[in-house]
């Protein structure tokens, strides 16, 4: 177990939350134990500073950590060679630390430090000085690794000083911070900007995110009963609501900290199990529905439901081969998850097809688009499962050193969300 120590103060807040709030609960959310402002006498444990006046996101925290594992894959940097005769003496006579010091620039910032070396860190970090003689080596940010597999993107952790002129810019950084890189156009160009103010309106409200998405079941089931009597437009409308709440709560989640098991259960089995009930309700309005190609109602659903199922199925299955999901392992997965037949594109579908008066024909579309998209997943895992059997385990290109030189356009569009960062 880790103890945590929260250093200095800071009076700005951040999407509702003070420093010491947002940090408490960060600490709680890695698996840390608070601590009071000083390192425990008697404390056997590793120890993790922070400093109030900067800003984390828990990965920022949690790779921090694992940089005082043994065997880290990060290691321990080599300390800065001395600049004087006094140091280099100093430095024979002193066992090196255990611990690492993240820096800013020349500025301590957090350090992850053995329970024996917690007063020296403690005090490097109060007096932000960012000389070497104390025998701390340094990382920055971005050795703690871009790539994040949860949100599938690539970006450095997040580090920033906390000023009262940068609050509006590092809200930005938070907000940005929480959404996926990897997903679909709606979520990805058209949620980020409405879904932002949506955001803080909840967080300075102090509306939870579990309050948003119990609000968004009650407006799936909603959108289930009018497609079934066959009111589409108001249908598609809660429907569409429902799935701007669905991007809504998670964000509010990540940037006030306040996920849960119960929310991320309660969000993540809706997502997977409602959008079947919808396009069922929805082709039963349509009964007596006329053979289009040969496919009657039964044909279209067994096809919606042999593809959305077979693919939930196959990127389930694609975890086995390595680091890599599904839609992170190339940028053509990437691509394909913009449009690939999950709710949203889906939505859009049936939408058009309200929109020209052809409700069937958006029905139709759907089904076909299901079985083809899932056509094209189990491709991919076929492909995949050659190249791991050929070459180890997979990783995603978004992983690589070299990625934003070999895959420009991709990287530039997949290793973040710009929109939710306000660019």
């Amino acid at each position: 177990m880790t103890i945590a120590v929260i250093l200095g103060a800071s009076d700005v807040r951040l999407w509702g939350l003070t420093s010491q709030e947002r940090l408490s609960r960060q600490m709680a959310e890695v698996g840390v134990t608070d601590a009071p402002d000083r390192p425990p006498a008697d404390a056997t444990e590793p120890i993790l500073m922070v400093r109030q006046d900067y800003l984390y996101e828990p990965r920022t925290l949690s790779s921090l950590i694992e940089t005082l594992q043994p065997g880290s894959a990060r290691g321990h940097p080599s300390p800065p060679a001395p600049d004087d005769e006094t140091n280099i003496t100093s430095a024979k006579e002193r066992p090196a630390p255990a611990g690492v010091v993240l820096m800013d620039g020349e500025t301590p910032a957090a350090a992850i430090v053995a329970a024996s070396d917690a007063l020296a860190a403690t005090a490097l970090l109060s007096n932000a000085s960012g000389h070497g003689a104390d025998g701390f080596p340094r990382i920055r940010a971005q050795d703690l690794g871009a790539f994040e597999g949860k949100l599938r993107k690539a970006a450095a952790p997040l580090l920033e000083p906390i000023t009262t002129e940068s609050a509006p810019a590092l809200e930005d950084r938070l907000y940005g911070a929480s959404y996926k890189g990897v997903t679909d156009f709606v979520t990805k160009w058209w949620w980020p900007v409405p879904a932002k103010a949506a955001v803080r309106f909840c967080a300075n409200k102090r509306i939870s995110p579990n309050s948003v998405t119990v609000a968004g079941f009650l407006l799936m089931l909603a959108a289930c009963w009018l497609f079934f009597a066959g009111s589409y437009g108001l249908g598609l409308a809660l429907a569409w609501m429902m799935t701007f709440l669905d991007t809504v709560d998670g964000k509010l989640a990540r940037v006030t900290v306040q996920s849960s098991q119960f929310g991320h259960a309660l969000d993540h089995g809706m997502d997977i199990l409602h959008p079947p009930f919808w396009y069922w309700f929805w082709g039963l309005s349509l009964l007596p529905l006329e053979p289009l190609f040969g496919l009657d109602f039964a044909a279209l659903m067994w096809c919606i439901l042999i593809g959305y199922v077979g693919g939930r199925v196959i990127e389930g299955a694609f975890h086995g081969l390595g680091d890599a999901t599904l839609f992170a392992w190339r940028p053509f997965d990437a691509y394909f998850r913009l449009f690939t037949a999950r709710r949203n594109p889906c939505l859009v579908l049936l939408t058009l097809g309200w929109l020209a008066g052809a409700p069937v024909a958006g029905f139709w579309l759907l089904a076909v688009w299901t079985l083809l998209s899932t056509l094209v997943l189990l491709w991919r895992l076929m492909w995949a499962c050659c190249i791991r059997l050929r070459s180890g385990p997979l990783t995603s290109w978004l992983a690589q050193s070299d990625a934003a030189q070999r895959h420009p356009r991709a990287y530039r569009t997949f290793a973040s969300t710009r929109r939710a960062y306000g660019s």
